[in-house]
């Protein structure tokens, strides 16, 4: 399902908030959102999240890598698309081992001459040389973190875990409400990693009552087993054969 602000100029902020709040998020210059993810051989359920950020307390794990990359320089920049940030983005795909969009350029304009969202970056530099990028949208009260990559050799840093205590950090020092980081996925931990920052602070939405819940895996398979008792037919069905 998706929400299409192309007649726009500009995505207000509080209209990016409210979607945020829906279970939506960006792709390219639209607004979507999902419930079901064909992956492989089986059919999975999409868990969308969001960070209270009054509610962040950072622990050992999180303490620790904020000091171990503190020598690196962090900067926080408008986003204009350059060359730097699509070499590093070529580097980083070349050693992922999940699909990813070819270019930074395809996955955030797509085409698009105007970018309708308030976008900004976090580059991470060790001494002149950029080695990582967080990309995020801000709404009135709300920051989406919508790409982060980074150079392979600095692989041992946890480059995009720090990037997201970074936008977490920034977001509270605007007095923002809510971070969200995407989705997670029931029985498929490759989107683990959007926990991190802080488990506890942590909601997920309910698609079928509207509601932001406390996160648990208890309660995203109990949504998983409702979202797939009331999947279309014709999605199982699909599934079915592959």
């Amino acid at each position: 399902m998706a929400a299409t602000p192309a007649h726009l100029l500009f995505l207000p902020g509080e209209a990016l908030d409210f979607y945020l709040s829906q279970g939506y998020y960006r792709m390219h210059q639209d607004l979507f959102t999902c419930h079901f993810l064909p992956i492989e051989d089986g059919l999975y359920t999409a868990h969308w999240l969001r960070v209270a950020l009054d509610q962040v307390q950072l622990g050992a794990a999180q303490r620790r890598l904020l000091r171990l990359n503190e020598h690196f320089t962090v900067l926080l920049r408008p986003f204009h698309l350059t060359a730097e940030y699509e070499a590093l983005y070529a580097q980083y795909r070349r050693h992922i081992t999940f699909d990813a969009p070819p270019t930074v350029e395809s996955f955030l304009l797509a085409g698009a001459m105007q970018n309708v969202f308030e976008t900004e970056v976090i580059e991470v530099r060790d001494g002149e040389q950029l080695i990582a990028l967080g990309i995020f949208d801000s709404g009135a009260r709300t920051m989406a973190g919508i790409m982060n990559f980074y150079h392979p050799i600095y692989r041992k840093y946890s480059l995009g875990k720090y990037l997201m205590l970074l936008k977490i950090n920034y977001a509270q020092q605007r007095q923002y409400h809510y971070y969200y980081p995407g989705y997670v996925v029931h029985q498929y931990p490759k989107f683990d990693y959007k926990l991190f920052p802080c488990p506890g602070a942590t909601q997920v939405f309910d698609g079928r009552s509207g509601q932001w819940r406390p996160f648990s895996w208890e309660e995203v398979a109990r949504q998983s087993a409702e979202l797939l008792a009331n999947a279309p037919t014709q999605l199982l069905d699909d599934d079915a054969e592959q």
